[in-house]
């Protein structure tokens, strides 16, 4: 046991830690407590610039004592946007423990580097900040455990208690708290005029902590949820705490998982997916109807859990193909980091499989300082088009001492599908590709959709699944059709194209199969775009990685020559092989027929007018009386 200590400034690790009439200070470091830690009455442990603290129990918590860490971190909405938070400490009422949440005495503001005084409070809507005040809103504190009601939010207010490991809702304030003399220059939203400093003190959380889950009603689309998140003063791998607690087994020194079949992986009390509230920024309003926001999707479906999952952005921004914002509609800003690393205080909701408690382990936390790659409590970033995980991982350990830049740092191969809805927002899907899942839904790889009631959507279907996937992970095959579901709930409008592809190299080429008409669109090189009145389309539109009409092509029909002479306004089939063509048929990018000539018989030429054509790409299929197929997109300019 150690008492009397003052400053720390580097890795440290100790059996026991103790502290008593003097207090621990961690800058920029971790430091690392085999078993308990007793905090005094006149002690305290002070957590700075990045400092995280980890323990090694293996059981529950028998933290003690009445003295308090303290540990600072950042919101970034203003008094309109919501955070989900997850306290890392509690209160010291019980002899030993971890102790529930209560925003009054926990939460504090900053006065300077060890001191910090508590906040005002407003049962109004709207909190403020400036350099020496700090007024939350007591309003929007809220708890979501246990229930597949939306409505079911459990209001705690200001002194309302919260076990630990469950989650709460607070929504940020208006103005700027830069106060240079709490001894800490960064700021999670620098370019913000809203910026917030919070000082969590109480007894640090340790050990096993169970959140209660409870199983799906049969055939909902609305599996129970549970607001959590990382309840402890350090970093967790998110990636162990999904792959865990959905039925996988992870080794805590190799991060390999050890039972990848479907089978096992679905005994886990959780289904394997972490969601993400993601606002708008800057929020403008409280109305409801007027949100700006949605769920982001991570699920960590790789062969190792020291390796990236997959992350989905929110359905509320509207992106053109090269990933750049599209100002007709959407929103502002988007979160594109990964979410491997779940920070300190950083909340989000899970799903129940079969119910019982989740459960998060001392194993699964991780030494790693907040990054705009993996670590991250919020941030905007811009996207990119075509992106290769190349980040450093220094300064990341686990518990196990285990260091983490000898793991792989690359994604699973996997292509980011946008659909832009009427204009108005984007529907970001992932298809991830992994030999140890199978096409059907499996835990921890595939998401499934939170936002099932959005007006207009497109996802991903499985067969004999009544929910709705925004990620669908699965062994690839060139040859694999996997469907896509349009959801039109008034007339609406679709553009969809590949958005970025990320470490896949298993076929040149990505279509779109409109099973209406019978055509492939290329949405890796091409937007796709129609016009549906309402319904949902469920059966009629597929990914695909080859092109059918010419992957069957023989050499007999491919000597068919096809020219579109924009002089002449003329197409022109040349038929150099006598063939019996029983159609020619045109095409505009969005799938509409143009024209349709049928039993043309054999002749050495076929032609046909293009004068009526406004200018664009069209796609032309000849099909012959043996039913033999070739497209070919031509390119229409009467100018």
């Amino acid at each position: 046991m150690f008492a009397g200590l003052l400053a720390m400034f580097a890795i440290e690790s100790y059996a026991q830690l103790y502290v008593n009439n003097s207090y621990v200070f961690v800058k920029n470091e971790q430091v690392f407590v085999n078993q308990d830690i007793d905090i005094q009455a006149s002690g305290n442990i002070f957590l700075r610039n990045e400092g995280q603290l980890l323990q090694g129990t293996t059981g529950s918590s028998a933290n003690k004592g009445t003295g308090v860490l303290s540990v600072f971190q950042e919101g970034t909405a203003n008094n309109y946007g919501y955070n989900y938070w997850c306290s890392p400490v509690g209160l010291t009422t019980s002899p030993t423990g971890n102790g529930q949440f209560s925003l009054n005495p926990i939460i504090n503001r900053p006065a300077d580097v060890t001191t910090s005084v508590l906040p005002s409070y407003t049962t109004g809507v709207n909190g403020t900040a400036a350099l020496s005040s700090l007024t939350i809103s007591t309003y929007w504190i809220y708890q979501f455990a246990v229930s597949d009601n939306y409505a079911n939010w459990l209001y705690k207010g200001q002194t309302g208690t919260i076990d630990a490991g469950l989650g709460f809702t607070m929504k940020g304030v208006s103005g700027d708290d830069e106060n240079p003399s709490v001894g800490e220059a960064t700021f999670n939203n620098p370019s913000s005029s809203d910026n917030q400093r919070y000082d969590f003190r109480g007894r640090p959380n340790d050990g096993t902590i169970n959140i209660p889950v409870l199983a799906p009603t049969t055939g909902t689309q609305y599996p129970n949820s549970t607001l959590t998140g990382n309840p402890y003063p350090s970093a967790i791998n998110l990636n162990m705490f999904l792959l865990e607690n959905s039925g996988y087994s992870v080794d805590v020194t190799t991060g390999a998982v050890t039972n990848l079949s479907a089978p096992a992986a679905a005994s886990g009390p959780i289904n394997g997916i972490a969601y993400y509230w993601e606002h708008q920024k800057p929020a403008t309003t409280h109305l409801l109807l007027s949100y700006v926001g949605g769920y982001g999707y991570y699920v960590p479906n790789n062969t190792n859990a020291f390796s990236p999952g997959v992350y989905n952005n929110a359905t509320w921004d509207t992106y053109n193909i090269d990933g750049s914002l599209n100002t007709t509609g959407g929103g502002s800003g988007t979160e594109r980091y990964k979410r491997m690393f779940c920070p300190i205080g950083q909340g989000f909701m899970v799903q129940g499989m079969n119910g019982g408690n989740a459960q998060m382990k001392n194993k699964y936390r991780v030494y790693r300082k907040e990054n705009t790659t993996d670590s991250q409590f919020e941030r905007n970033a811009a996207p990119s088009s075509n992106e290769t995980n190349s980040e450093n991982w220094e300064e990341i350990s686990n518990v196990a001492g285990v260091d983490y830049t000898q793991f792989s740092k690359a994604e699973v191969p996997q292509i980011k599908i946008y659909t832009i809805l009427n204009n108005q927002y984007t529907r970001e899907v992932t298809l991830a590709f992994n030999p140890n899942t199978t096409d059907g839904f499996d835990t921890a790889m595939d998401a499934i959709s939170q936002e099932p009631n959005l007006t207009n959507d497109a996802y991903f279907s499985m067969a004999g699944n009544v929910n709705s996937f925004v990620i669908s992970t699965l062994p690839f095959d060139i040859n694999k059709r996997v469907p896509f579901t349009l959801k039109a709930g008034e007339m609406a409008s679709y553009k969809i194209a590949v958005g970025s592809i990320i470490n896949f190299n298993g076929s040149d080429n990505v279509y779109l199969y409109d099973g209406m008409t019978g055509v492939y669109h290329d949405i890796k090189n091409g937007v796709f775009e129609i016009t549906l009145p309402e319904g949902i389309y469920d059966n009629r539109f597929e990914i695909t990685f080859t092109d059918n009409a010419l992957g069957n092509v023989n050499n007999t029909v491919s000597s068919l020559q096809i020219v579109q002479n924009n002089t002449s306004q003329t197409l022109t089939v040349s038929n150099p092989s006598a063939l019996d063509l029983k159609s020619v048929k045109l095409y505009d990018i969005g799938g509409k027929q143009i024209f349709s000539k049928k039993s043309l018989g054999v002749q050495n030429n076929y032609q046909f007018s293009t004068s009526g054509l406004a200018g664009a790409v069209y796609l032309v299929e000849v099909v012959t009386n043996d039913n033999q197929k070739l497209a070919q997109k031509i390119i229409v300019s009467n100018q």
